[in-house]
């Protein structure tokens, strides 16, 4: 009987992530707050005292790289993917449609299916047995694998909808505030539903996975720029919603068997001027149309914020024109690097011939400029009026850096590593989850988890 407690203790001791199985009463929270800099997660006269707290209780990194383009929706799909946006296939805050002579247009809210294309986080713990919710979560439109969902635009007759006004969790009013057109409320208004949506669905629900996402970050860093009054006061501002979904967890008692990751998108820099490649194209003839508006192009450049997609919308002019944009871009002040598209796959995007929404050539702005898609008036480059800041730069470019905090029953306390990677985020919460997501561009953050 001895030799057998030894065995026993062996058995007891071994590390509580080996799961061969789902882990059904556990529950994971990943927390975008969008636009998140790591640098002024570093100033200490940042009053976030519920990050803070998360923080000096579980794992944090002093910087998470992003992907490119470092853009919203790009990055959240990496976060619950793992792999680059060479395989997820998600290129821009929607779909980019292609049609021969005339600008691509962007479909916001294209069904996942036609966007993502490779198994998410949720697809996997939903085909496991287990449950999943999203409050404006993106790239997820009608997925059929979350069983909770709180859109970004909430519909009326949503079933999640009709239970919070049942509840009293909100109003009809409120809902038809959050719609598009000239009754929708500013973004904090739009944060504190989503947030009150993320709190309804975890105390009702209690699912394995919830997806939650805050946007007010990223609207006042556009508008007034990183480091303004207003960035700071809407970064605290997030930290409280944070707060609320945190005393839900609390209450709900389940604290002691959940996960909350905190993340974001993307850093932000500093703009002070704008570059419209699409003038000097009308210029050149090589768009057409009326005011705002090019009716026919053979080339468009659709922009995004520090970085820009060139397209040769005329097929039978390529080979001429690829050459002549390549020089033109090269040359136009407030582009630092003109790229071929075939070369995607060194940025960790695809080449043009894997996905139709790549550029023929990505373009990135130099320091201090950002790119606009307006055709409007005789200047390619103008200043930037009411406009802050901006992403979409290189990945590589450390004021790109976001935020990474992990707390929870398998996370070490106090542990502080240099750098993670958006792509280690889903590999690691399948970890917890007992869950196998595969091929993944990223690894487990095993430093980060208990043994």
């Amino acid at each position: 009987m001895t030799r057998l407690i030894p065995l026993l203790a062996l058995l007891l001791s071994l590390p509580t992530l080996s799961r061969a199985e789902p882990a059904k009463d556990r529950h994971v929270i990943l927390v975008s707050i969008d636009g998140f800099p790591a640098y002024l997660w570093h100033d200490p006269t940042l009053m976030v005292p519920n990050l803070r707290q998360l923080a000096a209780g579980g794992a944090s990194a002093k910087a998470l790289t992003v992907s490119n383009p470092s853009i919203t929706w790009i990055n959240h799909t990496t976060l619950v993917t793992g792999v680059e946006p060479r395989k997820h296939g998600v290129l821009f805050n929607g779909l980019l449609v292609r049609k021969d002579g005339v600008p691509p247009v962007i479909e916001q809210w294209a069904d996942k299916s036609r966007m993502v294309f490779v198994p998410t986080l949720y697809d996997v713990a939903h085909q496991a047995g287990l449950t999943t919710a999203e409050s404006d979560w993106v790239a997820i439109t009608n997925p059929g694998t979350i069983n909770w969902s709180f859109a970004e635009l909430p519909k009326p007759d949503d079933a999640v909808v009709k239970e919070m006004i049942a509840a009293g969790v909100a109003t009809e009013e409120e809902i038809g505030w959050m719609q598009m057109g000239p009754n929708r409320k500013g973004v904090p208004f739009l944060d504190s539903m989503w947030t009150r949506a993320a709190i309804h669905l975890f105390e009702t629900h209690r699912p394995n996975l919830l997806l939650y996402h805050t946007l007010n970050t990223d609207y006042t860093h556009h508008m007034h720029g990183p480091r303004s009054g207003p960035g700071f006061t809407a970064l605290e501002l997030a930290d409280r919603l944070l707060g609320d979904l945190i005393d839900a967890v609390d209450r709900s008692g389940l604290r002691e068997k959940t996960t909350i990751v905190v993340a974001t998108d993307h850093g932000f820099k500093k703009v002070t001027k704008f570059v419209q490649p699409n003038v000097a194209l009308k210029k050149a003839g090589l768009a057409r149309g009326l005011g705002p508006t090019v009716s026919s192009c053979d080339a468009y450049v659709m922009a995004q914020g520090g970085m820009a997609f060139a397209y040769v919308t005329n097929p039978a002019r390529r080979s001429e024109l690829l050459p002549q944009l390549r020089e033109m871009f090269s040359t136009m002040e407030g582009i630092a690097e003109v790229i071929d598209g075939e070369k995607g796959h060194e940025l960790g995007m695809p080449t043009p011939d894997e996905n139709t929404g790549m550029g023929d050539l990505i373009l990135f702005a130099s320091e201090g400029y950002a790119f606009r898609k307006e055709v409007t008036g005789e200047e390619v480059v103008v200043p930037a009026v009411n406009y802050g800041g901006t992403h979409g730069y290189p990945a590589s470019d450390p004021e790109l850096d976001g935020i990474f905090i992990a707390h929870g029953p398998d996370i070490k306390p106090g542990t502080v590593v240099d750098r993670v990677s958006n792509l280690d985020v889903a590999p690691t919460l399948a970890r917890i989850m007992g869950l196998s997501l595969p091929d993944t561009d990223g690894r487990v953050l095993d430093e980060i988890l208990k043994e």
